[in-house]
């Protein structure tokens, strides 16, 4: 996926990231969104950079490749430890996850 093809809402920018704290290991999120997540030798999910590398830095986000936006939601939604974020990268609204308004 490349930066031009991010997912937007209302035609602005989105990124994910992971609060490892909650996460609870499932694995959903990398079920959903394989491009996306990973679950890391420590249980844990991670988001991964669009170059496909695991981003192990606390609340390190990535961009929602447009292509792959519903399964990033549905992510979110599922998530048995509400530890998924999507927000606007202009403002950082949540608007998919726990703090979504």
């Amino acid at each position: 996926m490349t930066v031009q093809q991010e997912a937007g809402v209302d035609g602005e920018a989105l990124e994910v990231w992971i609060d490892q704290d909650l996460c609870t290991g499932d694995g959903i999120c990398a079920q959903y969104a394989p491009e996306v997540f990973e679950l890391d030798i420590d249980g844990l999910a991670y988001v991964k950079s669009p170059d496909d590398e695991l981003l192990q830095v606390p609340g390190a986000t990535t961009p929602v490749p447009l292509p792959l936006l519903r399964d990033v939601t549905d992510s979110a939604k599922e998530c048995p430890g509400d530890c998924i974020h999507v927000r606007r990268v202009s403002d950082k609204v949540e608007v998919f996850g726990p703090d979504a308004e």
